[in-house]
């Protein structure tokens, strides 16, 4: 654990959690998690980022623990995802992109990774946008408005790095290492305001290497936001949902070293436990004025279906890591 995670890191009375109810929990959530991603590729030919990025995060994981996911699902939503980035290749070529600009490209790029996807001419002309995506910035904005999953220029930031790093061409190295050391240096110093900045400031600061000491500073204003129930809100003003808690937990274990058997961590699970629902999914409420005409993706919860699979793919990437190797 990063020092400076130690005192708060006790300062919630450790919950009393058996293995066999954090497992019971990650399998009750794969079967709708599985349904939406599928759902979404049968009816969409668009790639969806709350539908197919963080559903494949937590898919993954659990298959990594022996949980019975079929590799064939992560070959179809590759082939989708793949599919959609192909036919926009030439508008990546361009530097024109696709909605969602860098945001939709880094969550691609990353679910392509997720799926183990291997690079194509497609792909590096997505790393190529990225590279060459707002130059003059020392990091990548956002360009949505749909809180909280598109609207951070952290987020956009760490997909953008990160695809860089995993998908970028070797002849293109000198100006990534470019692009990502100026961006380190926008981490560092710029003030966050919710906890998606903060979880993003953290896992984008991880991938870029910034050093111990900045990196513990950003995992303890993360850390310290958590609430007396366990959980995390998306801002000040609103409760703990399944969202704020599962990308916190993700982030400070996966980037901040915070172990999954500390009180604070334990807290967190214990509040994703007690609030999924009997169906295995979270339900969180959407900020995000709707734009694009509804449809029924197989995941609950209507109007609010696609923050609440993101967040159900959160929590469920949080409880994974709370079941050990």
């Amino acid at each position: 654990m990063i020092p400076t995670l130690l005192a708060l890191a006790f300062a919630f009375p450790l919950p009393s959690l058996k293995p066999d109810h954090v497992r019971s929990a990650v399998v009750a959530a794969v079967p709708k998690l599985l349904a939406g991603a599928t759902g979404h590729a049968e009816q969409k030919t668009c790639f969806a980022c709350h539908n197919q990025a963080t559903p494949a995060l937590a898919l993954r994981a659990a298959r990594d623990r022996r949980i019975e996911v079929s590799e064939k699902f992560f070959d179809a939503q590759a082939e989708h995802i793949a599919g959609f980035l192909a036919t926009n290749k030439e508008n990546f070529r361009a530097g024109r992109g696709t909605g969602g600009q860098a945001a939709t490209a880094g969550y691609a790029l990353y679910t392509l990774e997720l799926a183990g996807y291997k690079p194509d001419d497609t792909t590096t002309a997505v790393a190529e946008y990225l590279l060459k995506f707002q130059p003059n910035r020392d990091h990548w904005a956002t360009t949505s408005n749909r809180p909280p999953t598109e609207a951070s220029h952290f987020t956009t930031t760490y997909l953008a790095i990160r695809a860089l790093k995993v998908w970028g061409a070797k002849t293109d190295r000198e100006q990534i290492d470019k692009r990502i050391e100026n961006a380190r240096t926008w981490l560092i110093k710029t003030t966050t305001k919710d906890t998606e900045d903060r979880v993003f400031q953290l896992l984008a600061m991880k991938e870029a290497d910034v050093g111990e000491k900045e990196l513990s500073s950003a995992s303890w204003e993360l850390l310290k936001t958590q609430r007396a129930d366990g959980g995390w809100g998306q801002l000040d003003s609103l409760g703990s949902d399944a969202y704020a808690t599962g990308s916190a937990l993700y982030a400070l274990h996966s980037a901040g070293g915070l172990k999954v058997d500390s009180p604070a961590y334990s807290a967190g699970v214990s509040f994703l436990i007690k609030t999924q629902l009997k169906d295995g999914t979270w339900q969180v409420k959407s900020r995000s004025k709707p734009f694009q005409p509804y449809y029924e993706s197989g995941f609950p919860h209507e109007k609010d279906q696609f923050i609440s699979i993101s967040a159900s793919g959160w929590a469920t990437a949080a409880l994974v890591a709370a079941m050990g190797k």
